[in-house]
């Protein structure tokens, strides 16, 4: 374990462990019994975005909270930032893991990976869930000229993927810049309460690897538009459920989805900023839960 890891509480009955895939190895945390449901988180966290609602998905499913590679405790090797590479990891992941066929649900830059699994990958995904999040490549790109609001939100999209500045302004003032992030995402800004903030700022800074890894998967945009540009050709087929928090991105992660998808179901959740699954755990829990079983959601 990395310093400053190491006293992370576990949900209970869950599992850390580390899997060797060919050359990389990735953390996971695992716990649950039932038709297996991979969740992959969103930037700048880790497996642990997803603690609130993991012991009651655990109910029903056999469930794989990741670290994708550059993040937590799994590998930061120099490329394979790309959504297709993030992809066929947790593809092989889950193999390694013994599941063949899985759900998935992605937040945030998991999303990105959620959505290429589920398109480069369909005979393996059984439903796809998306969470408050666009798509590169599918969503049309904001101007330069956004208003205030919006780049107030986007305007991380152009400072991570410079190369090295970034890093040299953010190396320690780490809490400063990833707080920010937090603070203005979130339904207020203290959404994301201050102790988890600090599990995630902890998580970076405790791999001298973690700051540069936390920026290559903006780095990598230009390969994961140009994929996602042929995936968007190719229909998704599979059920996709897109929630959006009303106070953040609402409504557009299904007007994304419904640029590539032909079965979507929009839920977006009041009072909620970007991170549903911490915000408002237990109705994000309920949506997620009646889609995954075949339910109305609303």
């Amino acid at each position: 374990m990395l310093p400053g890891m190491t006293s992370l509480t576990l949900p209970e009955n869950f599992t850390s462990r580390l899997v060797d895939l060919n050359g990389l190895r990735l953390h996971a945390v695992t716990g649950g019994d039932g038709p297996p449901l991979l969740l992959i988180n969103g930037w700048p966290q880790i497996w642990y975005a997803w603690r609130k609602v993991m012991p009651a998905l655990a109910r029903r499913h056999t469930v794989v909270a990741v670290d994708s590679r550059g993040a937590g405790l799994s590998d930061k090797p120099d490329s394979g930032y790309d959504a297709g590479t993030l992809a066929a990891d947790l593809a092989a992941l889950m193999t390694e893991l013994g599941h063949d066929r899985f759900d998935v649900v992605g937040h945030d830059i998991g999303m990105w990976t959620g959505y290429a699994l589920a398109a480069d990958h369909p005979e393996r995904v059984g439903r796809l869930a998306v969470v408050d999040a666009v798509i590169p490549g599918v969503t049309p790109a904001p101007s330069v000229f956004a208003p205030a609001a919006a780049n107030q939100r986007l305007w991380h999209f152009g400072f991570n993927r410079l190369s090295g500045l970034n890093e040299q302004l953010v190396r320690g003032r780490e809490r400063l810049f990833f707080g920010h992030q937090f603070a203005v995402k979130g339904a207020t800004p203290t959404a994301i309460p201050s102790d988890a903030v600090d599990v995630y700022v902890n998580a970076i800074t405790a791999d001298p690897d973690g700051l540069r890894a936390s920026f290559e998967y903006y780095r990598a945009l230009d390969d994961t538009i140009t994929q996602n540009e042929r995936r968007k050709t190719r229909r998704l087929k599979l059920p996709v459920l897109a929630v959006g928090g009303a106070l953040y991105s609402g409504p557009m992660v299904a007007d994304t989805m419904r640029q590539v998808a032909d079965d979507v179901t929009e839920a977006v959740i009041d009072d909620c900023g970007h991170y549903p699954a911490e915000e408002q755990p237990e109705q994000f829990t309920q949506i997620l839960e009646r889609f995954l079983t075949g339910t109305s959601p609303t």
